[in-house]
């Protein structure tokens, strides 16, 4: 399978970095093609609402030159996407929501009976690291995840939260272990 995995942390050694390179070498292993983008080292603008992109079903038309088209187009390409990101202030970080936010122009008539999706029947998974305990913490993003499932037409085929992870890159002793599964899951 071909696999995309968008890290959205701007530690490249950080605690989202290394735990999706786990998944990323654990998926290569089992013979899978996997590309890496690293959301903070691209240029991706602020979904701007103008809805342009809504007039057409069959390509992103966004109004906007940015990376954004070209990762989204990497999304479409991809039979999986992964979103990582650390969480910030109970939400994604910065990176991966605006790209999220761009998204929009993947998908036309949303909730209505056309809705059509660029990404429709692709698989996606999302990898969380965060410094506390999954609630009051990771529960919004991977609420907010399970929508963006049903907006883009795809099916969530894994999530991973890893919690009390530090700024020092301290985190569980059984992380590594729960990556390699997330990995599995995520093409099973």
């Amino acid at each position: 399978m071909k696999i995309l995995t968008l890290l959205g942390s701007g530690r490249p050694t950080g605690n989202t970095a290394t735990a999706l390179q786990w998944a990323e070498e654990e998926l290569r292993i089992m013979g899978h093609e996997v590309e890496q983008i690293n959301l903070v080292s691209k240029n991706i603008k602020p979904c701007l609402g103008c809805a342009n992109c809504k007039e057409s079903e069959t390509s992103i038309n966004c109004i906007q030159r940015d990376d954004a088209e070209e990762i989204l187009q990497k999304m479409i390409d991809a039979d999986i996407t992964v979103f990582a990101s650390p969480t910030y202030f109970w939400g994604y970080a910065a990176p991966v929501k605006a790209l999220m936010d761009r998204s929009w122009s993947l998908v036309t008539n949303y909730k209505k009976p056309n809705h059509a999706s660029l990404l429709e029947g692709k698989r996606q998974g999302v990898l969380l690291t965060g410094g506390s305990e999954f609630n009051n913490n990771a529960e919004g993003l991977t609420f907010a995840f399970n929508k963006l499932q049903v907006f883009y037409k795809t099916t969530n085929c894994g999530e991973l939260f890893i919690e009390r992870c530090t700024i020092d890159n301290k985190r569980p002793a059984d992380a590594k272990e729960r990556a390699m599964t997330f990995a599995k899951n995520l093409v099973a």
